[in-house]
């Protein structure tokens, strides 16, 4: 009788046991939907096709905008003692040089155009492609401001830009000037001090050897004048002469940096990074990922030029790879190890 007892208690556990639904405590739950960390749920292969880096900007017309001239190679600036005119350049105005393994490279404003100040220091080392003087244009000009986002896909040389004025005149081309680069605060130097009359100090005037149009700035520092005023990044353009602007009015400007024909692409969602150097994950044949280096060009804002690091037949995982994980207990400040 207690044989029959205990068989059937037993019975009554195991139907308890199937009811409730447990597991063993070995097995962990897994949450209906969702698969484990790191599984690859989309690929993508690398495919070829014709790319054009376009963006459309908002701008406004605007009266005198600032823009920045930058250097055109590596080396050191040397500025050209010049103060600003009332009238702008009716000829491209020489401002300032980089020399280069004792070679200068002038730097120019352009025609119909203010000098409007100096944005490093005389003789200080400069890069290729930095700012070095401010210019303003003389009248009409269009601006559009350029957030963040947007900043690494026009940064290189603009090729084509044409522009729309909200209810008015367009689609026209227009003219970029300058760099899209951000402006410090601009200065003018003094003006040098009077020189002395010989007539009084009994001294021959002595003949500039320097080209004219300027002296090459030293002793013209100082403190310095105003000139123009910090700016955030922007592309400036002028319309042809016939269109007609007025200040203020709302404008679309559709940019096309850069074009490239029959190259390696990616959707941007692939890759992490969109200029320059980047990342992605090759997917194996037991849908492990390594990440790979890449080389990348320009992007649409779809996809993204790849111009090494892969041979195009690759499997490559969606998403991209994510930025490794700070270190535990990391020092914010970036001073590493204890104080």
């Amino acid at each position: 009788m207690n044989r029959r007892r205990l068989a059937g208690a037993g019975a009554v556990v195991t139907a308890g046991a199937l009811l409730c639904g447990c597991t063993p405590a070995a097995e962990k739950p897994r949450t209906p939907g969702l698969e484990p960390r790191g599984t690859v749920l989309t690929t993508v292969k690398p495919t070829r096709q014709d790319l054009t880096n376009q963006i459309s900007l908002s701008g406004k017309v605007t009266i005198d905008p600032v823009f920045g001239i930058v250097a055109p190679v590596d080396g050191e600036i040397r500025y050209v003692s010049r103060q600003p005119s009332k009238t702008p350049a009716t000829r491209p105005i020489w401002v300032a040089s980089v020399w280069d393994d004792g070679v200068p490279r002038r730097v120019e404003i352009p025609k119909d155009s203010i000098f409007a100040g100096r944005l490093m220091e005389d003789r200080a080392e400069v890069t290729a492609g930095m700012p070095v003087v401010s210019a303003k244009h003389a009248g009409y000009g269009i601006v559009a401001e350029i957030d963040s986002a947007q900043a690494y896909r026009i940064s290189g040389a603009v090729q084509n830009v044409r522009a729309q004025i909200k209810n008015g005149p367009g689609p026209f081309p227009c003219e970029a000037l300058g760099t899209i680069a951000a402006l410090p605060s601009g200065t003018i130097p003094e003006p040098p001090p009077p020189t002395p009359d010989p007539r009084q100090s009994g001294d021959a005037p002595e003949i500039s050897k320097l080209p004219a149009g300027g002296l090459e700035a030293g002793g013209a520092d100082g403190g310095g004048t105003a000139g123009s005023e910090p700016t955030g990044m922007r592309l400036v353009c002028t319309p042809p002469d016939d269109v007609k602007l007025i200040n203020g009015a709302s404008v679309t400007l559709d940019v096309i940096t850069a074009k490239a024909a029959h190259v390696l692409v990616l959707p941007v969602e692939a890759v992490a990074g969109i200029q320059g150097k980047g990342k992605v994950d090759i997917v194996g044949a037991d849908r492990t990922r390594k990440t790979v280096d890449v080389t990348l060009g320009i992007t649409d804002g779809k996809v993204v030029e790849i111009r090494k690091g892969l041979r195009g037949d690759e499997t490559i995982a969606i998403p991209g790879p994510d930025l490794p994980a700070a270190a535990p207990n990391a020092d914010q400040g970036g001073s590493g190890g204890p104080g």
